[in-house]
């Protein structure tokens, strides 16, 4: 466990994790502090950040099995102590981590006697089981248990629809969720015009990513749902009731309108403040970039075409794709070596 001192600033907004804690595979916990605010601002954004942990971050489930030798979700096999609605309870509880996006397969094959855990699950290259412990059946007899499952990366909470399970597919309830519970708190400090507030706030995982992970995802999709504001024009966030009773025009903001408007008005674009994932970039060279902590336009123009090509996965014509879309949008060049 680390535990950090908290020392209160009265100059620069700052934040720092005051506590940091793994009580086992599969809970993490970490406290985190941000100071100095006004009066108010803590619990702006103490609510905002609370939603964005639980409710916006995606996180990898599986979401059906299938077996043919399965008559339906209550029965019970022969040489198996459990039973199929308990084998999909636990592949439930079974905890992944990955890059990948969409839907994905996996498989479970398995010669009695002996007990099936987790670490049996054959995986994509892409994705890391968080506990190999998880116990999935025991077998009392040398019979094959062979299951075929599917993985998909979504966000919230998924319940499965009723089927009649006829080819041997059985949903399973998902819980995407990485972050099981997020708390804030605030303490105020100061007398009069002079008073201040702490923000604290509390997140524990599941063990597929870190509290300091969900804080950083969870503040980028915040960031992600505001940029459109920031570069609207001011007449189109305006309505005219009267001329307008029966239409409510919203602007569309796109990676392309947003970066033309800048260049038309000739402002100095915030780099920073444009995410890779809003260009159109195929979701194969994002889950790249993203895997290398590649995260936004600046981070992309601060690689070269040879930092690129050293990636994982990473082809000469994915290089070409994104020296494409930099250059007609921003009409900047890649350098080809470092300095």
């Amino acid at each position: 466990m680390v535990r950090e001192k908290v020392r209160v600033s009265t100059r620069t907004l700052q934040w720092k994790c005051v506590e940091s804690r793994a009580d086992n595979k599969r809970l993490y916990y970490g406290r985190f502090l941000l100071s100095p605010l006004r009066k108010g601002q803590a619990d702006t954004i103490g609510i905002a950040m609370r939603r964005a942990l639980l409710g916006e971050i995606e996180g990898t489930c599986i979401t059906r099995a299938k077996s043919e030798k399965i008559p339906h979700e209550y029965s019970t096999l022969v040489g198996i102590q459990e039973s199929v609605h308990e084998i999909l309870m636990n592949l439930k509880e079974v905890v992944l981590r990955s890059n990948l996006c969409g839907t994905h397969n996996a498989s479970i094959c398995f010669r009695g006697p002996g007990s099936v855990t987790a670490q049996d699950i054959i995986i994509p290259p892409s994705v890391e089981i968080v506990d190999n412990t998880q116990h999935i059946a025991s077998l009392t007899e040398p019979i094959d248990l062979c299951i075929g499952l599917q993985i998909e990366k979504n966000r919230g909470y998924c319940i499965k629809t009723p089927n009649n399970c006829q080819d041997g597919s059985y949903p399973i309830d998902a819980v995407f969720m990485p972050v099981r519970n997020a708390n804030h708190s605030i303490h105020s400090y100061g007398n009069g015009n002079e008073k201040h507030e702490l923000l604290f706030l509390e997140i524990w995982t599941n063990g597929s990513l870190t509290p300091k992970e969900a804080l950083h995802e969870a503040s980028r999709n915040l960031i992600d749902l505001f940029i459109p504001f920031l570069h609207a024009e001011e007449g189109n966030l305006f309505l005219d009731l009267e001329d307008n009773q029966d239409k409510f025009p919203l602007p569309l903001f796109t990676f392309h309108n947003r970066v033309a408007k800048l260049r038309k008005n000739k402002k100095e674009i915030a780099f920073k403040y444009i995410f890779i994932d809003q260009s159109e970039l195929s979701p194969r060279i994002y889950t790249c970039l993203k895997r290398s902590n590649i995260h936004t336009l600046l981070d992309l123009l601060n690689k070269s075409q040879e930092d690129l090509m050293k990636m994982e996965h990473f082809r000469i014509e994915d290089v070409k794709q994104i020296l494409g879309i930099v250059e007609k949008h921003f009409s900047i060049n890649l350098r080809k070596n470092k300095f």
